[in-house]
């Protein structure tokens, strides 16, 4: 199964929204009037307070104008947001200037728009924005003003301290911003791939909710249908079979004839009747996934044994979608053949996907199923110049999981080469599902009950 989710969808809540950066910066105008308030009328210290409050203003006035200008709900593209942290450390280096250098206790306020960005921007932005920050802090370290001190005492720090302070400062805004973006681009990822998998789902469900809609709509039609059936009937009796009339009504009777037949299909679709499309066995399961991806140079062998009864269960897209994926998935890796068993006994079903293309390496091995961990660019490299997101290995196990499914994936064992999916189901749940009564169930969605097995 193709991961063609778009690029847009996965990125558009990533951006920052205009609101959040124009609070962060009010209470950054807060703090920092406080601060100087309190320095100078406080504690009686002398503070360039013309120049100092002028910068603050100015952070107000864009704030100011950023509301008028723009609605709160608005989310900034990367390159704009990234602009408006870059003043905020242009601004927070102004006051650090006028106040001391690297010697103000504020000093370390220049990682705060670093860490916005880090968990909000892109590595390369969060880079820029990193180094100008590096690049601020290290002129403070040589250009500044005097720390303000009271009764006129200059205060100056040693320059072995502020050397100091200056590797402390950098060093944390490395490892925070690093440790920030990280920590935030693994739960986007999160995000972004549950919402491709809700994506999915919901397409599926509109799929199945198709079989309702016929149902309805047979049931509403039926009446009309009826009444030009009959009427048409009592028509073909008022002329005689030379009437050219005559044609036309029976051509109207035929048609309704037509119709009423295929509402009576459309209405079984959803009956008890039909047990075959209500319920499904495990072969006919196999074999409607293995069925799209024959004829493409790679065999792909079926076997099938088990103690007992087959198991049979009612059908789920969900298991359909994931089973699709886990063999295409192998059919691309695979060199010439890719094996598909299906064994069960009283307590378990099994269905077990394998290729003999070059299998997992290590390091995705250990990881294989997480969001954007994907094996393309390892596995099979000649045959696939471009990687994967991994969003559909990690789909497939997130469906079939919610099934009551538990998935084995390793490599096979040497000297065979090629990668090993063991997807395994409680029999008791398959069971249970098989024998739910279509009439009780209609429009239910078995995706939500854990053990359906079947498409």
């Amino acid at each position: 199964m193709t991961e063609d989710v778009e690029p847009g969808f996965l990125l558009a809540h990533r951006r920052l929204k205009l609101d959040t950066l124009v609070r962060l910066r009010w209470l950054a105008v807060g703090g920092q009037t406080i601060a100087l308030l309190v320095v100078h009328l406080g504690l009686g210290y002398p503070v360039p307070v013309a120049p100092a409050f002028a910068l603050v203003a100015l952070s107000a006035w864009v704030n100011v104008f950023l509301k008028v200008r723009s609605p709160s709900t608005l989310r900034l593209s990367d390159r704009s947001a990234a602009v408006q942290l870059g003043y905020d450390i242009l601004q927070m280096c102004g006051l650090l200037y006028l106040t001391g250098g690297l010697g103000n206790p504020f000093a370390f306020l220049l990682l705060a728009p670093v860490m916005v960005s880090a968990t909000g921007l892109s590595g390369r932005l969060t880079l820029a924005l990193g180094l100008l920050a590096t690049g601020c802090a290290t002129l403070l370290a040589f250009f500044h003003m005097p720390l303000p001190w009271p009764d006129a005492a200059v205060f100056a720090l040693p320059i072995v301290y502020s050397v100091g302070v200056w590797i402390a400062l950098v060093c944390s805004l490395a490892f925070m911003a690093a440790y920030a973006f990280r920590v935030a681009l693994e739960a986007r990822q999160l995000a972004d791939a549950l919402a491709a998998s809700e994506l999915v789902l919901a397409r599926e469900q509109h799929l199945n909710a198709l079989d309702g809609l016929a149902a309805a709509a047979a049931h509403e039609l039926g009446t009309p249908l009826a009444t030009i059936f009959l009427t048409a009937k009592e028509l073909s009796r008022e002329f005689e079979p030379s009437d050219p009339r005559a044609e036309d009504v029976a051509l109207i009777r035929s048609q309704a004839e037509r119709c009423r037949d295929i509402l009576r299909q459309l209405t079984t679709l959803s009956s008890d009747k039909d047990m075959h499309f209500q319920r499904m066995p495990m072969s006919q399961l196999i074999e409607e996934v293995v069925e799209p991806h024959r004829g493409f140079g790679i065999a792909i062998k079926v076997s099938m044994a088990g103690e007992g009864a087959e198991p049979v269960g009612s059908r789920n897209p969900a298991i359909r979608y994931g089973l699709g994926n886990l063999l295409e998935n192998a059919v691309d890796f695979a060199r010439t053949t890719v094996q598909v068993s299906s064994t069960w006994d009283a307590r378990t079903a099994r269905i077990t996907i394998s290729d003999d293309g070059p299998g997992f390496s290590a390091d995705v091995l250990s990881r294989i199923g997480d969001p954007y961990i994907s094996s393309r660019t390892v596995r099979n490299a000649a045959n696939h110049s471009g990687g994967g997101l991994g969003l559909g290995f990690f789909i497939a196990k997130t469906l079939l999981e919610r099934t009551g499914a538990r998935l084995s994936i390793e490599n096979r064992p040497p000297p065979e080469t090629g990668a090993m999916v063991r997807i395994t189901w409680p029999r008791t749940s398959i069971e249970a599902q098989g024998n739910v009564d279509p009439a009780q169930d209609s429009g239910h969605n078995s995706f939500n009950v854990p053990g359906a097995l079947l498409p």
